[in-house]
C-alpha cells in the first residue's frame, strides 16, 4: 500500500458496496484494505460480486471484529455502504475505535443515516430514532456539485433520486427560475431497489412493465426538501412519483415548474449550463438526454424545454455511479485533496 491510502467498506455485499469495490480497484490513490460483510465473512469477495476479477475480487468479506484489526495509524478512508438505520450506529463504533486506533478517519455515508440536518426529521421519515444523532453535526449532505470546500469533516451522500432531483432544482431555486411548485417524476432501474429479491424487483414483474410506486409519498422528496432549503434558502413544495423502470441501471428524471419569471428556452439553458460550468461531470445537452449515454459512468446529462411559462428539465444518471457509489469517490477525493473527477472519468457503457 506504499504511498496510497487504505479503503475500508462498511455494508459490502449490496450492489453500491458493489461500486464502491469496483472504483476503489481502479482508483489511483486508495487501496482496498477491508470489506465488512456479517452475513458473508470469511466468503472471497467474488462470491458476492463475479465481476470483481483480479486482485479486488480475490480478497475476503470480513466480520466486525476482524475489520476493526485493520485498523492503524495514518490516513484510512471510510466508505459505509450499510443498511439505513444501521449505518450511523455503526459509524460512530468506527469513529470510536479509530481513535484509539490513532487513525485518521475520512468519512462518506452512502445511506440515509445523515442526510437530514437533525435527529428529528431523520425520525420523522424513517420512524425510528437516529443511531448517533451526536455525529449530525459532523456530516455535511449535498452534491460536490452544490456545496464548494470540505465544510465538514463528513459527508452523507444524498439518495439516487435526490441526486437526480438536487441537479434540476438547485440551480433553477439558485438563479430564480423556479416556481414555488415542483413536480417531479422519475423512472429507475431495478439495482435501486437493492439486492434483495421482493415483488418490485423480480425480474418477471419487471421486465417489460412499468409503474409507480409510494406516490407523492416518497422518502426522497423531504430529503430533497430539506438539502434545497439549506443549499437556496428556498423550501419548495415538492410534488414526486417515482417509477419502477423495466432496466437494471440508470435514473430518468424529468422536474416541472412553472417559470418565476417569463423567459425563453435558450435563455434557461444557457442560465443552468453556466450554473455548472467548470463541473466535470455535469453536461447540459441540446436536445433530451438519454440514460445509455451515461449508464456506467459517474456523467449526468441534463436537458431543458421550455415554453416561456411552463419549465420542465430532464436528468438522466446511473444510479448506482453518480447517484451513489460516484459521488460518494467524488466527496472522498475532495475530503483527501486529490481532484474530484480522480479514478471517476471512465465513460459510460453505451450498450448495456
Amino acid at each position: 500500500m506504499a504511498g496510497r491510502i487504505p479503503a475500508l467498506v462498511l455494508g459490502g455485499s449490496g450492489y453500491v458496496a458493489g461500486e464502491l469495490l469496483r472504483l476503489i480497484s481502479l482508483h489511483p490513490h486508495l487501496e482496498l484494505a477491508g470489506v465488512m460483510s456479517d452475513s458473508q465473512a470469511g466468503q472471497p469477495l467474488r462470491h458476492a460480486f463475479p465481476h470483481l476479477q483480479g486482485g479486488a475480487g480475490s480478497q475476503r468479506f470480513a466480520a466486525r471484529e476482524e475489520l476493526l484489526g485493520r485498523f492503524s495509524p495514518g490516513r484510512l478512508a471510510l466508505f459505509s455502504a450499510a443498511p439505513h438505520g444501521a449505518s450511523a450506529e455503526l459509524i460512530a463504533g468506527m469513529i470510536r475505535h479509530g481513535e484509539a486506533a490513532g487513525s485518521e478517519l475520512t468519512i462518506v455515508d452512502v445511506s440515509a443515516d445523515f442526510r437530514f440536518a437533525d435527529a428529528d426529521a431523520y425520525a420523522k421519515v424513517y420512524r425510528h430514532p437516529h443511531g448517533a444523532p451526536e455525529l449530525l453535526d459532523r456530516f455535511a449532505c449535498a452534491l460536490p456539485e452544490h456545496l464548494p470546500g470540505t465544510p465538514r469533516p463528513f459527508v452523507g451522500h444524498p439518495g439516487c433520486f435526490s441526486t437526480a432531483m438536487l441537479l434540476a432544482a438547485v440551480p433553477l431555486l439558485s438563479l430564480g427560475l423556479a416556481g414555488s411548485d415542483l413536480h417531479a417524476v422519475g423512472i429507475t432501474g431495478s439495482t435501486g431497489s437493492g439486492r434483495s429479491p421482493g415483488s418490485g424487483t423480480h425480474h418477471p414483474e419487471r421486465h417489460s412493465n412499468l409503474y409507480a410506486y409510494q406516490p407523492l409519498r416518497h422518502r426522497h422528496a423531504p430529503e430533497v426538501v430539506g438539502i434545497c432549503a439549506r443549499l437556496t434558502g428556498a423550501r419548495p413544495a415538492l410534488h414526486f412519483v417515482p417509477h419502477s423502470g423495466p432496466f437494471a441501471r440508470g435514473i430518468y428524471l424529468t422536474l416541472q415548474t412553472r417559470l418565476a419569471r417569463p423567459a425563453g428556452e435558450d435563455t434557461v439553458r444557457e442560465q443552468i449550463a453556466g450554473f455548472y460550468a467548470g463541473q466535470p461531470f455535469v453536461e447540459v445537452v441540446d436536445g433530451m438526454p438519454r440514460i445509455k449515454a451515461v449508464a456506467g459512468s459517474n456523467y449526468a446529462n441534463i436537458g431543458v424545454s421550455c415554453d416561456g411559462e411552463q419549465l420542465a428539465v430532464m436528468v438522466v444518471i446511473d444510479n448506482l455511479v453518480k447517484g451513489a457509489a460516484g459521488g460518494a469517490m467524488q466527496w472522498m477525493n475532495r475530503l483527501l485533496g486529490w481532484p474530484e473527477e480522480t479514478g471517476l472519468t471512465a465513460p459510460a457503457l453505451g450498450w448495456t
